[in-house]
């Protein structure tokens, strides 16, 4: 299946370096490109996409709000950061914006690649860089943290699989049990976590350690 991406960019150059670069794929294809926020949102409503890729210092409206507004828009698209920096406050925000992955733009190769590869599955990404300050901020907030809502060991293992990309049935098959019995799981962790949507999901596993990031 091709990977329809859009890059939001206002760097010219760099969308196109990166365009041709992902037009290599055999199964990607860059479908459009912005160079600001608002001509994303714009293009997001006319073209169909799995993945944005898009750079978090653009002007005017920057790419955390960007991704916000976008999935308000298009909640199944998958949004990639892009930036020149690694730090933990960019990251943070662009997770807690609603992204799944985040590449600096110094890896922004062949970690790209693997980045999409690994969004368009259902899974979350964080370059090397990244992910060493996502782990130290997690380090943190898990000393200083409040205790958080207790769910059992089986729910657990649903959520890291849930986490993890994989479907009710799936992980029925893994477990043992039946699909409708892993449903039940999910919206008892749901409920039990005040989530609403698998990547909220997702985004709670990877920030309370009960899922790796790719890698």
């Amino acid at each position: 299946m091709m990977v329809r991406i859009i890059l939001a960019d206002d760097h010219q150059m760099f969308r196109h370096a990166l365009s041709a670069l992902l037009e290599k794929e055999k199964r990607m294809s860059v479908v459009a490109e912005a160079s600001s926020g608002d001509e994303l949102l714009d293009i997001v409503r006319r073209v169909p996409a799995d993945v944005v890729c898009i750079d978090i210092a653009m002007p005017g409206m920057n790419g955390i709000e960007a991704t916000r507004r976008l999935l308000a828009i298009q909640p199944n698209i998958k949004v990639i950061g892009l930036s020149a920096f690694s730090d933990r406050q960019f990251v943070m925000d662009m997770l807690n914006a609603g992204a799944t992955g985040y590449v600096t733009k110094a890896e922004a190769g062949e970690e790209l690649i693997r980045a999409i590869q690994a969004v368009h599955l259902g899974r979350a990404y964080l370059c090397p860089d990244v992910a060493a300050t996502v782990t130290s901020a997690l380090m943190e907030n898990l000393q200083m943290a409040p205790a958080t809502p207790r769910i059992s060991a089986r729910e657990r293992q649903v959520l890291q699989l849930i986490a993890e990309g994989h479907t009710s049935a799936r992980i029925a098959d893994r477990l043992h049990v039946a699909p409708s019995t892993v449903e039940v799981h999910r919206r008892n962790i749901m409920r039990k976590l005040d989530l609403h949507s698998v990547a909220d999901l997702t985004r709670y596993a990877i920030r309370n350690g009960i899922t790796s990031v790719s890698s």
